[in-house]
């Protein structure tokens, strides 16, 4: 592996300091990945890169999607890792912000956990555990046991790729070819409450098709938050969709990884598919309220 793919998160930081109106363009000419030998690599620059984001996230409203799920306790970079197979999954969007996702166990499909998000607030139900939680979604993620520290926030940044917002954001663009593969990669950098620039998150797209295959999301302090993978991007009613988007959470300790077993796209989803009320006989744990922006009320199921 080459040395500027081993680095890129600490190229990102140095290369912040040097930006003033984000066109800053690194190249790498080597020799040719195995995939890409033989065919004609695409060509782009950041902004025509941008505008396919764009043009990836802007056509999805909505969607109800059924997905085998592999959740997994750990961290690639710890090397300890423990995967949960055979985990079913449905996952509801709806723009701009709302989304829920269930599991069930392998076998009995007895119910893992259910978490609902408006975007702002989420809820998250444990069922082995008895346990409903409720707070804001900036909420902190440090419970020992990881499996609570899920947040819908986390999938939704993960799912929908989010457009560049060139009122905050800026970007830059790196062309690593070399004898191993062939992607540009598109680093997105803001400005922290100093004014100094700091990387968010960097696009990686395949050079053979411009195919997204890779996001990374970037904490403050410039550590990896989180890294998605993804492969196989599949035509659903007239709207691309990655059918294997692969999550981990490198600071947070867990990771997921989502295969599409059947997606309805842009179909009506009820205001009733996000509600999640708090079972009877559960315990409520509140979690990340700010004083002043208090989570959404929660009354036991069966209650008034």
């Amino acid at each position: 592996m080459n040395l500027l793919r081993r680095i890129i998160p600490g190229i990102a930081v140095s290369v912040a300091m040097l930006l003033t109106q984000g066109c800053i363009s690194i190249r790498v000419h080597r020799p040719v990945n195995n995939r890409a030998k033989g065919r004609q690599l695409q060509m782009a620059d950041k902004d025509s890169l941008a505008a396919r984001v764009e043009n990836l996230n802007k056509p999805v409203t909505s969607f109800i999607a059924t997905v085998n799920m592999t959740p997994s306790l750990g961290s690639v970079y710890k090397g300890e890792i423990t995967e949960y197979k055979d985990v079913r999954g449905y996952i509801l969007f709806r723009r701009p912000a709302e989304i829920r996702i269930q599991a069930q166990y392998p076998v009995v499909r007895a119910l893992a956990f259910d978490m609902v998000s408006n975007g702002t607030q989420f809820k998250f139900y444990l069922p082995a555990k008895s346990r409903f939680v409720i707070g804001n979604n900036d909420a902190p993620a440090n419970s020992p046991n990881k499996l609570e520290n899920l947040r819908p926030e986390a999938f939704l940044e993960s799912l929908m790729i989010r457009p560049l917002d060139p009122s905050r954001e800026q970007s830059m663009l790196i062309d690593d070819t070399d004898e191993d593969h062939a992607v540009y990669i598109l680093l997105v950098f803001g400005n922290d409450n100093k004014g100094n620039a700091v990387p968010l998150r960097s696009i990686w797209f395949d050079r053979v098709d411009l195919s997204i295959t890779r996001q990374l999301t970037y904490a403050p302090n410039s550590n990896i938050l989180s890294d998605t993978r993804y492969s196989d991007w599949t035509n659903y009613s007239g709207v691309m969709f990655p059918k294997s988007i692969e999550i981990n959470r490198p600071i947070d300790g867990y990771g997921v990884t989502l295969d599409v077993v059947e997606m309805k796209m842009n179909v009506p989803v009820t205001d009733k598919q996000f509600e999640l009320e708090q079972p009877s006989g559960t315990t409520m744990q509140v979690i990340g309220s700010p004083a002043g922006t208090p989570p959404p009320a929660a009354t036991p199921k069966g209650q008034k």
